[in-house]
């Protein structure tokens, strides 16, 4: 067994203690740039719910849909393009979101992807039942977010996703397809619309009972602030012990080899 002072320890404390400063300092690094993350996401949404609503049509230039205005539009549903989004919670129960799209313009063949709401998860196999959307000419009242939020993506063991849209609308016997994750370009190939590069989620009421009850991102940053500073407080001790180790071994090497002076 190896002395308690021998060099080998010694080395080996001090390499440990690099290495823990080495980790710990881009750890505090990271949650620092979570933090202004949180910042600038909490930011966008004071900024965009403090803005008039938006109306949209199919000539709206893309920089007008900005992340968390208000929004309204006039179309008709087209619910034989409904997709139901799975593994979506709400108050700590499973469910789906309804997405449907709401044409805005007939002749250009232009539409807005609606989130229409949450529904719970039944607990069988058979695909939930889903109100239709009303029918005519419908107002709609929302809240513009740049994409459908993403949720954890199972795969299968071939390593592809199972996520997959129908090739064609409506599906055969109207059975509501069933993803996790919806991009708005595969969505767009699959219906053959032209839609709007953003999502509405929608805040006006509807007929249909479905909870618009929509989650944010967490805007926390004082809590990654605060995770910073454990971080970088880990590493000034894991520094200061780097520094009495080594100022220690030092002076133990000092004392073994100084000369003794002689003895007159």
């Amino acid at each position: 067994m190896a002395p308690a002072h021998s060099p080998t320890r010694t080395f080996a404390t001090l390499l440990l203690l690099g290495l823990m400063i080495a980790v710990f300092i881009p750890l505090g690094n990271w949650q620092l740039r979570r933090a202004t993350l949180r910042k600038h996401t909490l930011h966008a949404i004071e900024a965009g719910e403090r803005s008039a609503p938006l109306p949209l049509d199919a000539n709206l230039p893309a920089t007008a849909l900005r992340n968390w205005r208000p929004a309204t539009m006039r179309g008709v549903w087209l619910d034989r393009y409904t997709v139901l989004l799975q593994n979506r919670g709400h108050n700590g129960r499973l469910g789906y979101w309804a997405a449907t799209p709401l044409l805005i313009d007939a002749p250009s063949n232009t539409a807005v992807l609606v989130l229409r709401g949450w529904l719970p998860f039944t607990g069988s196999k058979d695909t939930p039942h889903l109100p239709a959307a009303p029918a005519g000419e419908q107002r709609i009242d929302g809240t513009i977010v740049d994409a459908v939020p993403r949720t954890f993506e199972l795969w299968s063991f071939s390593g592809a996703s199972v996520d997959k849209l129908p090739g064609k609308f409506p599906t055969p016997g109207g059975v509501l397809p069933e993803v996790q994750n919806l991009t708005l370009n595969d969505y767009a190939r699959a219906t053959g619309l032209n839609l709007l590069p953003a999502v509405v989620e929608q805040t006006s009421a509807s007929a249909d009972g479905l909870i618009r009850d929509w989650p944010r991102p967490s805007i926390d940053y004082a809590r990654n602030n605060g995770y910073a500073l454990q971080w970088f407080s880990f590493a000034a001790i894991a520094a200061g012990a780097w520094l009495v180790v080594a100022w220690r071994a030092l002076r133990r090497w000092r004392t073994t080899h100084t000369p003794t002076p002689p003895q007159t």
